[in-house]
């Protein structure tokens, strides 16, 4: 009987170490998030929030020291040239302690088919070795174009995990889509 018991609680406590595991918990550590986004318009920061409400992870706008325009068409203009010249735009504020972060979200709007350069300013400005980076966009059209293997040539030593791909339109789905995505990808 004795050994039945001890079987049971070796079985109990194995079960609860693989769940601790899945859910981003390693010895009874839970994995620290930051998520980090650029929104221009807002739908960007809607789905950020809702990964925020999900996981508890720390939030950080990245805002460029030079905001964009109101108009629509004059910023499509710069974020062309951003573009072509892989401009890294100076950004405004900084991460303290980004060495404790595990896995780090980063969002975007879809600016030609990769994420705006002020992005990359923020990925190319810290270590990303060993972290785990989990993208999301919102777009018109375009979904994710070729901004990961973008972000994976800016952070080559960092492990990138399936993203998530949002209409701005829809970014109000963010609410239900994110808990199943985050299922999905184990965080």
């Amino acid at each position: 009987m004795k050994s039945l018991a001890f079987a049971i609680v070796l079985s109990v406590f194995f079960s609860l170490n693989a769940f601790s595991a899945l859910f981003g918990q390693t010895e009874g550590k839970q994995k620290k998030i930051l998520i980090a986004f650029f929104s221009k318009t807002g739908n960007t920061a809607k789905v950020a929030e809702a990964i925020r409400k999900n996981t508890g992870g720390t939030m950080f706008q990245i805002v460029p020291e030079t905001a964009y325009p109101e108009d629509y068409d004059e910023t499509v203009r710069i974020a062309r040239k951003e573009v072509d010249t892989k401009a890294r735009p100076a950004i405004k504020g900084k991460i303290e302690n980004f060495e404790a972060y595990d896995v780090v979200f980063v969002g975007f709007p879809s600016y030609w088919a990769t994420a705006p350069m002020s992005v990359f300013t923020f990925l190319e400005s810290y270590d990303f070795s060993g972290k785990t980076i989990v993208p999301f966009v919102t777009h018109e059209g375009s979904s994710f174009g070729r901004s990961i293997s973008d972000i994976a040539s800016s952070c080559p030593k960092a492990k990138i995990l399936e993203g998530l791909s949002i209409r701005g339109s829809n970014a109000d789905s963010a609410e239900t889509r994110v808990p199943e995505w985050l299922k999905k990808i184990g965080i």
